[in-house]
């Protein structure tokens, strides 16, 4: 029982909205050092960040003859950064304002050579404040910043095993730190209307290309003040007629103002098997945008992945 609530930990919102809040912004800035050095891919997938055995990563990003990764590690609370010629720097991740932060990651990265220059100005968000004049964010609870990715650890195991199971172009799981979530997206293949675009502090041209194509796309927030409560989501773009109205998982409900399928975060941590009933939620909500927008499921499924085992071939 304590394995399991280790794995599935309490994640109530108003418990570390402040901090929650602050990491999210912080993360924005690393993460657009990864969006300076990566040369561009297809659905902005050089810009996430991933989930790691100590944290959150960029994973190696290349400067010049070799590769830099910086790492939140939420065991031992410091940020790092490593370099493939062996140099190493780290700073401590306890309260400080964003602009602080920011500032320590500049200096940081001048230590190791590094030339990066990133808008100050966060993405998706209301009102935001420049990371260089943010001295208003400054919360860091370091008990709640290891329950999250503790969470973020077994989400991202069983959506890796959810993405296993199809065979057509499918993203690797990220953690977008614009919308701080963590996602996978199954493409149907087709070419998509183009999107009306309209994300606050998001660029059009890059809401149009993440949505070129047909997807069925999931995954975990951990909530904020419009929706202030952890919660998994499934959506599809564009929503095929009917969507809405799809039987699926016990407990989960579409929500017409936001527009996708959720699943409560605390339903699944207080199920009896949490992994079963999300990947219950994963399936069912994938089948009703795969059905409704008619997409081939013969050629585009297979059974989910085994360790060690080749899967057969039709």
């Amino acid at each position: 029982m304590d394995r399991e609530r280790d794995m599935w930990p309490e994640l109530p919102y108003e418990a570390w909205r402040e901090t929650a809040a602050t990491l999210h912004l912080w993360t924005q800035i690393v993460g657009k050092v990864r969006l300076s050095l990566a040369p561009w891919v297809n659905h902005s997938w050089q810009v996430p960040l991933y989930v790691s055995a100590r944290g959150l990563t960029t994973s190696p990003m290349p400067i010049g003859g070799g590769i830099l990764e910086l790492e939140f590690d939420f065991l031992s609370h410091q940020l790092l950064a490593r370099t493939s010629g062996g140099e190493a720097r780290s700073f401590a991740l306890e309260p400080r304002t964003v602009a602080d932060f920011y500032a320590r990651v500049a200096d940081l990265l001048r230590q190791l050579g590094v030339a990066v220059e990133i808008n100050d100005r966060p993405c998706e968000l209301p009102d935001p404040i420049r990371f260089t004049e943010d001295r208003i964010h400054h919360s860091y609870d370091a008990g709640a910043a290891q329950r999250f990715w503790r969470a973020l650890v077994s989400i991202d195991t069983l959506l890796k095993l959810f993405r296993s199971a199809f065979l057509g172009k499918v993203s690797p799981v990220h953690f977008f730190w614009g919308s701080f979530d963590l996602a996978v997206t199954r493409f149907s293949g087709r070419p998509a209307p183009l999107h009306p675009g309209g994300v606050p502090g998001l660029a059009d041209a890059v809401t149009r290309e993440a949505y070129s194509h047909e997807v069925s796309s999931a995954g975990f927030w951990p909530g904020n003040d419009r929706f202030p409560r952890a919660a998994f989501y499934s959506y599809a773009y564009p929503e095929p007629a009917g969507y809405s109205q799809q039987a699926v998982t016990t407990g989960a409900y579409y929500d017409k103002g936001i527009g996708e399928f959720i699943l409560p975060y605390e339903q699944v941590r207080q199920a009896s098997d949490p992994e079963a009933t999300l990947l219950d939620f994963l399936t069912r909500t994938y089948i009703a945008a795969a059905e409704g927008g008619r997409w081939d499921r013969k050629a585009l499924e297979c059974a989910l992945g085994a360790p060690r085992r080749v899967r057969p071939l039709a």
